[in-house]
């Protein structure tokens, strides 16, 4: 099996450190191979890490300041399909692999306060983001949700440096999170960052209904499910540059089709969560299946995510920059 394609400009890196931040967490260290300082990022940034057989996203965790290294944190999920199953298990410190360069789609924007919700390991993409916060005197509260304190990474550091602002829930101790207490009441000047499982983050859309547009941002583990119903007609696409045209059967992606046609496109994920497969839509009304889209980005159809979305219910025919 042919190793899946990352994005543009990977980076060749080595293992500088493995170490267990907590129970069924595991924190990698990267240092480029060539002693050379990482790209620039932000913080929301992510990176494809380049497996055997797999491509897969994770967070960068470590300090935007600290450009020499960079760190990501996996779980150890039980029903892996082979990323972080290889990350525990197999890699080991000083072994060399690819990355890419980073990528951010969940971008940290200025405003007077912060309210920053975390699920598990939905923490990971948020500790540069309070760290951001507070090199610019914001203030800020976290929610941190999790199974246990065990489970919980960064937890105690966080509850050490910052205990009047971290709230945290781990459901052997407290129950589940009851996020009515936090998200009833709209506050002013606030922006709401918000990263965990899917069913977490749809209740969190739930309640932020009643805020103003634009004030939450959200990263989740995997795409939403699809509502009853959800179109699986076949359709074409259309190849603008080239003017060829693509079949997409029922039971295909349009990513699918075009690699089975033999157009080259670069993906990742293959879930509609990383933003890799972004391609320019020219025409065509798209039913968006991705959760990298805000609702406004959605609407206006300019791209899509080719690795879930479909033409619409109707729409026979998409063309696409390609």
């Amino acid at each position: 099996m042919s190793t899946p394609t990352p994005a543009d400009g990977q980076l060749e890196v080595r293992v500088r450190q493995c170490e267990e931040l907590a129970s069924g967490v595991r924190r990698l260290t990267f240092e480029r191979t060539d002693g050379s300082d990482f790209p620039a990022w932000e913080p929301g940034s992510h990176v494809d890490v380049v497996m055997p057989d797999h491509v897969r996203q994770y967070s960068i965790c470590s300090s935007p300041r600290q450009r020499r290294q960079l760190q990501v944190s996996v779980l150890h999920v039980s029903d892996s399909r082979g990323g972080s199953a290889w990350v525990h298990e197999q890699l080991r410190e000083g072994q060399v692999l690819r990355i890419s360069a980073p990528r951010n789609n969940f971008v940290f924007q200025d405003s007077r306060k912060y309210l920053f919700i975390a699920g598990g390991i939905g923490i990971t993409p948020i500790i540069p983001m309070i760290e951001r916060a507070e090199e610019l005197g914001r203030e800020w509260t976290l929610v941190y949700a999790g199974r246990s304190r065990s489970t919980m990474a960064f937890l105690p550091e966080l509850e050490e440096h910052h205990p009047d602002r971290v709230k945290a829930y781990p459901a052997h101790e407290t129950g589940r999170v009851n996020l009515a207490d936090h998200l009833a009441m709209p506050r002013a000047k606030m922006l709401i960052y918000a990263c965990g499982p899917t069913r977490m983050v749809e209740e969190i859309e739930d309640w932020a209904r009643g805020w103003p547009p634009g004030v939450l941002h959200t990263e989740r583990f995997q795409a939403a499910s699809l509502d009853a119903g959800a179109s699986m007609e076949a359709f074409e696409v259309e190849l603008a540059r080239s003017g060829r045209t693509v079949e997409v059967a029922t039971d295909q992606t349009v990513l699918e089709a075009l690699e089975e046609s033999g157009t080259r496109i670069l993906s990742s994920c293959r879930a509609g969560v990383c933003g890799t497969c972004e391609t320019e839509v020219l025409s065509g009304e798209v039913d968006h299946r991705d959760v990298v889209l805000s609702p406004a980005e959605q609407e206006a159809s300019q791209t899509m995510m080719v690795c879930v979305s479909r033409a619409a219910n109707g729409c026979h025919r998409l063309r696409l920059n390609l």
